[in-house]
């Protein structure tokens, strides 16, 4: 039964450095009705990702600012209640970003179906939605990864961090994670079958162990961080290096940029390529990276963790833990009922 009704998470303010949660409002509006050929969609489970986080500024990016008042940007697993959409019928399960809200309606430009029976519907918002794409094309498309080259990924027990990992091993490589805290780096290496693991919160100088874990060089980095972290791995970067640079996490609640990079000198030298991406560029092309990684998670040669909070008035309060590296694998909120989870 659809209520009279919902909540949605808006933009109450914007913060100068770390979020807090009176930096955002939660709003109760009227369900809004379908017209034409629209769908009225339930939210389920709803991806908060780092990319968000740029979005509260007031600055120019690839992405426009989210407006004070605004419902927060972001990706939802959802159930369709109401249709005149040709092709969706009350009961498909879609997703598309439709913002931290409870209802949304689609005109279905961007909405995509999801088969119940692949694996848990919340997928699509990670290894088998944005987030898979987001590995699959990063290290596929920029990076190149080649059969016995050393790749680097940082984040490595994070959303995407953990797949491109994993994406890197079938590729034949030998690949070194980034993590903070002996827990995330055993998970990188135990279960998802990562060579090595670097812990970043066990030395203020992970030089050392990076070089340990790396006796011969950085052939990929797969760059998820910034800062710190990300220096020390181009100090050990090899001849035709090539570096993805996916997001810089520990950079966005910054109230000032820092100074850099200053380590780019050797770039010349070694011929190393760095290049950034966003994901939405492969879009057109998703439909054969989706099938690829869809037989990858039924096999079972690609393996995933996600972190999964309750109700939507607690989206705050999570996704300002994942900005500090809180969170164990992809984030997400369950805002609503999940007639697919298994007990």
């Amino acid at each position: 039964m659809i209520p009279n009704t919902y909540r949605r998470v808006v933009l109450a303010r914007r913060p100068p450095g770390e979020p807090k949660e009176d930096d955002f409002r939660v709003e109760q509006q009227a369900v809004p009705e379908p017209a034409g050929q629209e769908v009225l969609v339930r939210a389920i489970y709803l991806s908060l990702d780092p990319y968000m986080r740029g979005r509260m500024r007031d600055v120019a990016s690839y992405a426009p600012p989210v407006a004070i008042g605004e419902v927060m940007p972001g990706g939802i697993v959802g159930e369709v209640v109401k249709s005149g959409l040709p092709g969706f019928k009350p009961g498909d399960i879609v997703e598309e970003r439709l913002g931290w809200q409870e209802y949304a309606i689609s005109n279905g430009a961007q909405l995509r179906k999801i088969d119940p029976g692949l694996a848990p519907i919340s997928t699509a918002n990670g290894i088998l939605g944005m987030t898979g794409l987001t590995a699959y094309y990063g290290l596929f498309e920029i990076a190149q990864p080649k059969a016995g080259e050393t790749v680097v990924v940082s984040a490595a027990s994070g959303a995407v961090g953990q797949v491109v990992g994993q994406l890197a091993k079938i590729s034949g490589c030998r690949v070194v994670g980034i993590a903070g805290g002996a827990k995330k780096c055993a998970f990188v290496t135990d279960e998802l079958g990562f060579d090595a693991c670097v812990d970043y919160k066990a030395s203020s100088d992970i030089d050392p162990a990076l070089k340990a874990a790396c006796p011969n060089g950085v052939d990929v980095y797969f760059d998820n961080v910034g800062g710190a972290i990300t220096d020390a791995v181009l100090r050990n970067l090899n001849f035709f290096a090539r570096v993805a640079l996916c997001g810089s996490i520990s950079q966005y609640n910054a109230a000032a940029s820092e100074s850099g990079p200053r380590l780019l000198g050797p770039f010349v030298g070694r011929r190393i390529r760095m290049q950034g991406f966003i994901v939405s560029d492969y879009l057109p092309r998703s439909a054969a990276a989706f099938r690829q990684m869809g037989e990858w998670v039924r096999s079972g040669r690609l393996k995933y963790r996600e972190d999964i909070v309750d109700g939507l008035e607690n989206a705050p309060r999570a996704f300002i833990g994942m900005l500090r590296g809180e969170n164990f694998g992809k984030m997400q909120v369950r805002v609503g009922a999940d007639p697919w989870l298994k007990p």
